[in-house]
């Protein structure tokens, strides 16, 4: 088994702590459902968030989607100028026989745009 890291984003439409629960939750089954893993592979997740999100931390989205035993830990993104707004990112740690070339890093909805090289 591998250690393997997993990149995805979602932009909220809002920001209401229910919506950031609902999206995160989105993000998360993606990134294990594309990747075939379960939450016994997760060893941690990185989350960031824009500054202009403020309702909740992403990491109590994960909470509240399963993950009790997963060490997670929230940071702000930088605040660049022109950057799209209202974005929550991950970086998962996981353990995973695939290849790193056979990775699915996940970028939900108008998060596709932010990283255009990567095949949705």
């Amino acid at each position: 088994m591998a250690v393997r890291a997993v990149r995805g984003a979602v932009q909220l439409e809002r920001d209401a702590a229910d919506h950031m629960s609902e999206q995160v939750g989105a993000l998360l089954t993606a990134v294990l459902e594309r990747n075939g893993l379960g939450p016994d592979d997760l060893i941690s997740i990185w989350f960031t968030a824009t500054p202009d999100l403020h309702s909740d931390f992403p990491a109590a989205a994960a909470r509240e989607f399963g993950l009790a035993d997963v060490p997670l830990i929230c940071a702000q993104e930088l605040d660049i100028d022109g950057a799209m707004p209202r974005v929550v990112r991950i970086l998962a740690h996981v353990e995973s026989d695939r290849p790193r070339s056979e990775i699915a890093h996940v970028y939900l909805g108008a998060a596709a745009a932010l990283r255009k090289d990567i095949a949705q």
